[in-house]
């Protein structure tokens, strides 16, 4: 049975950038006594001057280990808080007290009621409160399966928020600067705000308890340890969400909220069971991958059962690299006991998601940390020697961030680097210069246009050259229609007599192919039908590469002739967003020269809706970043492609144009 001065506790912070996560982290450290780590340390987090990775802290409180896990609140960050709430006994969702920023608390509430992880709502800043509390949660709450059970009432003093009443045990206290908060007489324009808020609380609690809600119907008052008692087991349920209410920056609040933790957060043998280890000896799971200079890889894992330490074997590898993890500090360990966060160093077989069970390494979900990309650059090398060392150090960043995504397009032949937003693309760009010493240019990718024709024709292409000796000799009449869309190609022969031999229609098809690779508007060319039906050969003279050229040249000759259109790539695309924003959307699609196709409410997302549209793939390339700045970082995307679509007017010209200048710049 784990006892609270033997086990270590985690909780991860998470919220939206500007919530005030890294500042609650310090303020916790603080209380405890301990001084705070170097936090935020790495030089792309100073440049980019906000949490750019999880950020790993560890202290004592009361004689209790606790490890803290701050995340990046970037919602293009947003996917490497997943496995560290997965990780965690308890996490804190930190909120502003601002009704109109809770769509961007939308995806924490989803992945956490999604996967049961008990959690705790921390609204900060509350003496910079505009909104009235209960403002702020029913907002919250419409994005939230469990109830948000406030356990503070705000005391006021005018319109500012200097205290709180603590709604079980019925005691005020007054908020000091930097120190622990001073217990006060319940002043007497807070009483019947307390009285109310309290109800709601007991009447919210009860509804997962038939003793309680007894007692309240027979008008009986409970005592406070047995609310206490009853609100800790729903919270480790995950039936309720507790909210309290605190300023970081001034220290209020955080001894509170850190009692709640102590008391009330489950035991990392719950959070086992919970993640479906509680049969096994000795278990632990990676949580990340870190590639550090110098230290190499460090996979960071959380101990469930058993403990680990150096010398245990892991598929035979033995463990020679314990390290405790606190801030930028990395101190070499002799083991790590159930509960703890550690890093293993050099530990090649190890993945982020693996579960390490009785010494195996049992394959996790890698994507753990994932995310469908929503944005993409066409990337290449300043320096072109540095190939080989961009796709090194591009393997590497996918290990540390599984939503980056790096692949070669072979529509276009570019290099893609994809991500979550333009942010997150350039963080990736700071850290191949920074730490792998490769520099890239990032461009926009090209569409992937293609022209088809729309007239049929027939075409005589003879190629003949003589220059001493065996000369060449091919001479082909070949018949050019369309065909049906996404049809691609489409080749046939109805020769007779020999007039081309049999041996060089094959190479005829090849060229063919080849002259379709670059059309008169300057893209390849699809849904086309040739055939060859006539030609001409001479004994000596013609060979295969000659047929081939013939057909290249018949192909080069006749497609201008045959009412070439460009073809543009349309995706369908499913748009999610809170409800509130849903009309901005569609005027978003229109003006990509989208197709709406309809909108529904997002299944199993309250308060949200999904916008259905056909999108071309040019009106695909930045939309992430104007779909977050309409939504409070809150929206995104599905898109996957769908079709082709003919593509005419002053649309289709700026792209033919900008395709001949980007062929006579090149």
């Amino acid at each position: 049975m784990d006892t609270p001065k033997d086990t270590a506790r985690c909780a991860a912070i998470v919220g939206p950038q500007g919530s005030g996560k890294t500042t609650l982290l310090k303020a916790l450290i603080a209380r405890a006594g301990a001084a705070a780590p170097n936090l935020d340390a790495s030089t792309e987090a100073k440049a980019f001057n906000m949490s750019t990775e999880p950020n790993i802290a560890a202290c004592d409180f009361l004689s209790e280990p606790w490890t803290f896990i701050d995340c990046p609140g970037s919602a293009e960050l947003f996917p490497a808080s997943l496995p560290a709430m997965a990780a965690a006994d308890i996490v804190i969702v930190v909120a502003e007290p601002n009704a109109e920023r809770a769509a961007s608390l939308g995806g924490y509430f989803r992945y956490l009621d999604d996967h049961n992880i008990p959690h705790v709502l921390f609204v900060n800043r509350i003496d910079e409160a505009q909104t009235r509390v209960r403002d702020v949660l029913e907002a919250l709450q419409g994005f939230s399966d469990r109830p948000l059970v406030l356990r503070q009432a705000p005391i006021r003093d005018g319109d500012k928020i200097v205290g709180a009443v603590d709604l079980v045990s019925e005691r005020a206290w007054r908020y000091r600067e930097g120190e622990q908060s001073e217990l006060i007489e319940i002043p007497d324009g807070a009483r019947e705000r307390e009285s109310e808020a309290r109800e709601v609380m007991l009447d919210a609690v009860a509804d997962f308890d038939d003793n309680l809600m007894e007692q309240i119907l027979e008008d009986k008052t409970p005592p406070s340890s047995e609310i206490y008692d009853l609100m800790a087991q729903e919270l480790r349920e995950d039936v309720v969400v507790p909210v309290l209410l605190g300023s970081a920056a001034h220290g209020n609040g955080v001894t509170r909220l850190f009692k709640l933790l102590r008391h009330e957060s489950p035991f990392v043998a719950a959070t086992a069971k919970r993640r479906g280890l509680n049969g096994a000896g000795t278990s632990a799971s990676v949580i990340r991958t870190i590639h550090a200079p110098h230290t190499g890889k460090i996979s960071v894992m959380r101990v469930w059962q058993g403990g680990v330490k150096n010398g245990d074997a892991i598929d035979g590898s033995r463990i020679n690299g314990l390290l405790a993890l606190n801030g930028d500090k990395r101190e070499k360990v002799d083991a790590a006991a159930p509960g703890a966060v550690a890093g293993v160093a050099r530990m090649d077989n190890l993945n982020a998601g693996d579960f390490v069970i009785d010494g195996k390494v049992n394959p996790g979900d890698a994507n753990a940390g994932a995310a469908a990309p929503v944005f993409s650059l066409a990337i290449r090398p300043k320096n072109e020697k540095d190939d080989v060392k961009l796709s090194t150090a591009l393997q590497k960043l996918a290990e540390e961030d599984p939503s980056l995504i790096a692949e070669r397009r072979q529509e276009t032949g570019e290099l893609l680097l994809r991500g979550q937003g333009d942010v997150h693309l350039r963080l990736a760009s700071a850290k191949l210069k920074n730490q792998y010493n490769v520099e890239i240019d990032a461009s926009t990718p090209r569409p992937s246009y293609r022209e088809t024709i729309r007239a049929a024709v027939d075409h005589h292409a003879r190629h003949k050259k003589q220059s001493g000796g065996h000369g060449q000799f091919a001479d082909i009449k070949v018949k050019i229609k369309p065909i049906s869309r996404g049809a691609g190609f489409d080749f046939d022969e109805a020769i007779h007599g020999g007039s081309v031999p049999k041996q060089f229609i094959p190479a005829v098809e090849s060229g063919v192919k080849d002259g379709l690779t670059e059309g008169p508007l300057g893209f390849p060319v699809v849904d086309v039908a040739v055939t060859l039906y006539d030609g001409q050969h001479h004994p000596v003279d013609s060979n295969e590469m000659s047929f081939k050229l013939a057909g290249r040249q018949a192909m080069r000759e006749a497609l201008p002739e045959c009412d070439p259109v460009l073809l543009e790539p349309i995706y369908k695309t499913e748009i999610h967003t809170p409800s509130e924003h849903t009309s901005k959307v569609h005027g978003v699609v229109s003006a990509r020269r989208g197709q709406i196709l309809g909108f529904d409410a997002r299944e199993g997302w309250p308060g949200w809706d999904t916008v259905s549209a056909m999108m071309p793939e040019q009106g695909l390339s930045d939309l992430i970043i104007e779909l977050r700045s309409l939504s409070q970082g809150a929206a995104t995307f599905d898109s996957g492609f769908d079709h082709y679509q003919e593509l005419f007017g002053k649309d289709a010209d700026k792209i033919v144009n900008a395709r001949k200048a980007e062929k006579q710049a090149g």
